[in-house]
Formats: structure tokens, sequence, C-alpha cells
């Protein structure tokens, strides 16, 4: 019976968060500060389309549920690189650690790279006395980029039913202007007991506006809820038992503060226990559609990778993840 009311609490916050989430929509595209946060650093949840938050089941729940964090036996630590548009490279580190009768810590840390950026300047537009053209380039170079550090706390109330916690600090640097602030992420998980059927919602980046000039911006708050099972594996399934062989499925809804409702959907194949195929969708998503991806995990380490089409104008996204587990 008390399973029940867990249950009944998981979807009354997600149908109040649902409701809220309306007032957004595609108006409200670039209405928030901190862009960054909305890239996803790790390869196995972006190669099944994102469609992840009751699925994560390592060190990388940091940047997805905290709430997952439960999973963690004992030591994770997940490492990823980002190969982002026109040079841009993101780095990350996850990291969780089970205390026995405390409950679960994780610490997240992640640099955005801008690289160099040539600095030009309308005084110094000219032409040389051979007649070339100089268009404004000063010789000196301006390098922006941000970083966030967080940690979190993950509980299991229940055998079933666990709430995470996140404090993270940001900063972004623009070179002429930079700002900072702290936020809070927090996700509750339910696995149901019911043919390996796991319920999650996860609320990210809550927190106050930002500042750069004079007016100031919403963070990118994103509200989400997903529910993931396994379609066959060696135990519980929905359709059958199979030794060796697991097949995973999971739908996501997300609701950014600044655009309508986005659907992910997510599949992984995984083969005694080792390799893992993936692949996802997602529906309602500016120029972003299809994803793929693999990954081993040999001996509690593992490597994964993931490709994304983001379209004709952007092109692909490449993502690598390397991590162990200590059990």
């Amino acid at each position: 019976m008390k399973h029940k009311y867990y249950l009944i609490i998981v979807i009354l916050i997600a149908a109040q968060f649902y409701t809220n989430a309306q007032s957004g929509g595609i108006d409200k595209v670039g209405t928030t500060s901190f862009q960054f946060l909305k890239v996803m650093p790790d390869a196995r949840s972006t190669g099944m389309g994102d469609a992840f938050i009751s699925v994560v089941n390592n060190a990388d729940a940091v940047f997805w549920n905290p709430a997952a964090l439960t999973k963690v036996e004992n030591i994770d630590v997940s490492v990823s690189f980002v190969d982002w548009f026109l040079d841009v490279k993101h780095f990350s580190f996850a990291g969780a650690y089970n205390l026995e009768g405390v409950g679960v810590f994780g610490l997240q840390i992640l640099f955005n790279d801008v690289g160099d950026i040539p600095v030009t300047r309308v005084s110094d537009l000219y032409r040389t006395a051979d007649g070339s053209y100089n268009p404004g380039i000063t010789g000196e170079t301006m390098h922006p980029g941000s970083r966030v550090i967080g940690v979190s706390y993950a509980k299991k109330l229940t055998d079933k039913f666990a709430f995470g916690l996140t404090v993270k600090y940001a900063y972004e640097d623009l070179v002429e202007k930079n700002a900072s602030t702290v936020m809070f992420d927090g996700g509750l998980s339910y696995q149901t007991g019911f043919k390996s059927i796991e319920i999650a919602v996860s609320l990210r980046h809550f927190g106050p506006e930002v500042k750069f000039l004079d007016s100031p911006y919403p963070l990118p708050q994103t509200f989400a809820i997903g529910i993931s099972a396994n379609l066959f594996a060696p135990g519980e399934a929905l359709i059958s038992q199979i030794e060796n062989q697991k097949l995973l499925i999971a739908y996501n809804l997300f609701q950014p503060r600044d655009y309508s409702q986005q659907h992910n959907i997510g599949l992984e194949y995984t083969y005694n226990d080792l390799i893992s195929i993936r692949g996802g969708y997602k529906l309602n998503y500016d120029g972003e559609g299809l994803s793929f991806g693999a990954g081993v995990n040999y001996n509690g380490y593992k490597v994964d990778y993931s490709y994304n089409d983001y379209g004709e104008f952007l092109g692909q996204v490449h993502r690598f993840s390397i991590g162990f587990s200590i059990n």
C-alpha cells in the first residue's frame, strides 16, 4: 500500500509541473540564459535520443536524475567528451559513491571550451599600403567559456522509491560580461516491481534569473517525466525472458522553459552484458532527430560512443564516454 502512495505522489508532482509548463512554448525560444546547460555530455544517453531519466544507472545520473544515483552499488566514475559545433568542446566528469546506511553522494564537473576567437574592432578597418583589406582584425584573441561544479545526494525511501537532490554552481564568461549563479536539480525514481517498468521525474536547472547586462534572463529550467522497461531480458520483461540478451525501450517527455513539449524515444540492445547497440529519435526539436550509439562494458570498465544528426546546416555531433564501476 505504501508503494501505491509513492506512485500517486510521483504522478501528482508530474501533473503539477506539466500544468505549470504549459505557459511555455515556441514563442519563448531564445529567452533563457546559460544555454550550454542543455548540452547533455554522456554518450550512452544521447545514443538513445536522450530518453534516459528512468534508465540511467551510473554516475551520469548527476546530469539527468539525481534519484537514480541510488542504483550505484559502490563507486562509479564517468568521463565524457563532446565534439560540438564550430570547434566548441565539452568535457565532463561524474562520480558517485554509495555510503552504506547514509545514501549516495555524487559529484559533477563540466567545462565548455569555445576556443580562441579573433578580436575585431571597427577602428581596425583599413587598407594596407599594398591595397589589401584588413577586416578589423587586431591580432588579439578572446576565449569565452563556461563551467559547472555540483554535488548530489540520493537515498532510497523504500526498496522501490528513491529521491535525489543536486546543488550546483555555474559560471559563464562572455569576455565583456560574465555571470554566475547557484541552481538546483531534483528527481524521483519509482521501480514499480511489475515486469521491469520504471517511472522517473526530474526538474533541472531551477534557480534565480541571470543578469549579464541590464535585463535578467531565466535559467533553462526543464521538467521531464520518463518511463522504461525491458521488452525482453534474462529477468523480468514485458514480452519474454531470453538468456544473455536484453532489449530496453524508454520514453521521455520534456517540457523546457523556452520551448513547447518535446518527446524522446530510445532503444538499447545488449548482448551478454558486454556489447550494446543504441538508437533514438527526438520529436519537436529544431534540426535534431535520429541518434545512434554503441558501447562495451567489460569487468566494470565502460566505453561508449554516440552519433547525433543535427541536419544539413549544423552537421553531426560525436560523443565519447569512458568509465568504471567498483561493486
